[in-house]
């Protein structure tokens, strides 16, 4: 069995019991917590300094909004990758904090192991959402984009498209291998071959690009 990977996540959360027990729970999983912050203030700084891997973030911080931390976060010269954490799974919340950078959304009726694997996923650039949040944001995405489909898409193969619509739903690699009974693998080398097809540089950008072509659609 591979081992995962040490990760360095910044937990940002105003309220000390999350923010407690997320640190314990990444530690007792052998990730490293840089840094626990309940404030959005110097959450830049902080990254800058200790350069986490992830950082997840509340949205409902004292001082900032955390979609205006995501962003913060995204200016950085090497930005870690963005996991919002939030109480709330509203529309406008989720939209927000993707427009902003956030490569995942994840709400607090999370189980533990749920958030374990979403910074993991976030980390190995995967796009995670809690479930039901995912086709929000592809709906917003197919919205403002008209839904049509790019022509750069028409030089995939079929098993290539099909593996891109259930990225784009955020499954993992290990979840669209069984659904389309393929090897962990193969899934892995139909998503590089998509990757080098549209000219992009990794999963999270492929998401995007998926979410804002509506390629999730039969017939796409």
């Amino acid at each position: 069995m591979t081992e995962t990977p040490r990760l360095r996540v910044l937990v940002v959360d105003d309220h000390p019991m999350w923010r407690d027990a997320l640190s314990r729970d990444l530690a007792e999983a052998g990730h490293e917590v840089v840094a626990s912050l309940d404030r959005g203030v110097a959450v830049a700084d902080v990254a800058r300094a200790t350069r986490p891997d992830v950082a997840v973030v509340d949205l409902q911080l004292p001082d900032r909004s955390g979609v205006e931390v995501v962003g913060d976060l995204q200016s950085l010269d090497a930005p870690p990758r963005v996991l919002v954490l939030s109480a709330s799974g509203e529309r406008a919340d989720v939209i927000a904090a993707v427009r902003a950078g956030a490569a995942g959304y994840l709400t607090k009726s999370a189980t533990k192991a749920e958030l374990l694997d979403a910074v993991e996923a976030t980390a190995a650039g995967d796009a995670v959402f809690s479930p039901g949040l995912a086709a929000l944001v592809l709906g917003e995405f197919r919205r403002m984009s008209g839904g049509e489909g790019a022509d750069e898409a028409t030089r995939l193969t079929a098993r290539e498209t099909e593996v891109l619509r259930l990225v784009a739903t955020g499954m993992s690699y290990r979840q669209i291998a069984d659904q389309l009974v393929l090897s962990h693998r193969t899934v892995q080398n139909h998503v590089q071959s998509t990757l080098r097809k549209l000219h992009l540089h990794n999963r999270v950008e492929l998401t995007r690009y998926a979410m804002e072509k509506g390629l999730d659609e039969p017939g796409s």
